[in-house]
């Protein structure tokens, strides 16, 4: 509205002939997705399924859609059977490598080495903290992020057990409170190159015109814009334990 020069409007040719065929866009591209994502977190919000429920009722509810619009077919099923079971034994193997590798960790002590080394830095709980979250977010440009918690958490857990802010965060409400901030951390490693999903994702919608450096450049401000966010988490353990405490939890 301030800049419509910054969001030009559609060619003439793209754009809808009438308000008919507008109407006829939205229910079939706009609702069907909204439609989705309302099962999908609606379940969760009203307590009807849990998060892992809810991925079969998200599911469902695709199926559903696949066969209002008359694609729901046995080839369609099978490739969707396939790739789902590629995906489950890629996140199983990742999920046995990294139990294999904690439980060796752990065995050969390697956790005490870790915790007497941060110990020996000399830079006290918050300077530990802040070098946990770096190691996070350099490991965010290499690793996706169920590699990073499985890999890591194992590695940080001895040294979190015995962490105190003081004031800063009561001791009952650190694990909370270090989960969000690692989740909020984490979520830059969609957007940080070489590996960012997102980055992916963009490119893959072959926009003239538009080359990986661009999209490189373009993340930038949004990488910055986490990073605050992560500062403000950090800083103000409220903003995380406000809702929790309201709740009861």
């Amino acid at each position: 509205m301030v800049k419509p020069k910054l969001a030009p409007r559609m060619h003439a040719d793209e754009a809808p002939a009438d308000s008919a065929e507008l109407w006829s866009l939205i229910f079939r591209s706009f609702i069907p997705p909204v439609f989705l994502i309302v099962l999908v977190l609606g379940s969760i919000f009203f307590g009807w399924a849990t998060p892992t429920e809810a991925g079969g009722v998200g599911a469902f509810g695709a199926i559903l859609l696949a066969a209002a619009k008359r694609n729901l077919k046995f080839s369609v099923m099978k490739d969707v059977l396939v790739r789902s079971a590629k995906i489950n034994a890629m996140l199983f193997m990742i999920f046995l490598g990294a139990t294999a590798f904690s439980y060796v960790f752990r065995s050969l002590g390697g956790d005490d080495i870790i915790a007497e080394f941060f110990e020996n830095l000399g830079i006290g709980p918050v300077g530990v903290l802040v070098l946990m979250l770096l190691v996070v977010f350099v490991m965010g440009f290499f690793f996706d992020w169920i590699e990073i918690i499985l890999i890591i958490l194992p590695v940080f857990t001895p040294i979190l057990e015995t962490m105190d802010l003081g004031s800063h965060v009561a001791q009952s409400d650190f694990l909370v409170w270090f989960a969000i901030l690692l989740a909020v951390n984490l979520q830059t490693s969609y957007l940080t190159p070489p590996f960012g999903y997102a980055l992916f994702y963009m490119k893959g919608a072959k926009i003239p015109g538009v080359t990986m450096q661009h999209i490189y450049a373009g993340i930038i401000p949004f990488v910055i814009l986490q990073l605050i966010g992560l500062v403000l988490v950090a800083l103000f353990p409220e903003i995380v334990l406000w809702l929790p405490r309201k709740l009861g939890l």
